[in-house]
């Protein structure tokens, strides 16, 4: 049986927040586009230091995209 994936994905949550597309961050990871939109909808997930370059990239704490915690704004 396949897992259940979880609808809400909180990488996508701040590039929307952010407003950075899935594109821009593939661009600074040196990643694909399409690996990105894997992340984004939780059929695979980055590494550790993938994660760590994301918060870098959209200036949250790694934590924040861990963390089941209120989007800040801003």
């Amino acid at each position: 049986m396949e897992r259940e994936k979880r609808r809400y994905n909180r990488i996508k949550a701040y590039l929307a927040l952010k407003h950075k597309s899935n594109k821009s961050l593939a661009e600074h990871l040196n990643v694909s586009a399409q690996t990105v939109s894997k992340w984004c909808t939780n059929y695979s997930h980055p590494s550790l230091p993938e994660l760590y370059a994301i918060a870098e990239f959209l200036d949250v704490n790694v934590c924040e995209l861990l963390e089941p915690m209120p989007l800040k704004q801003g």
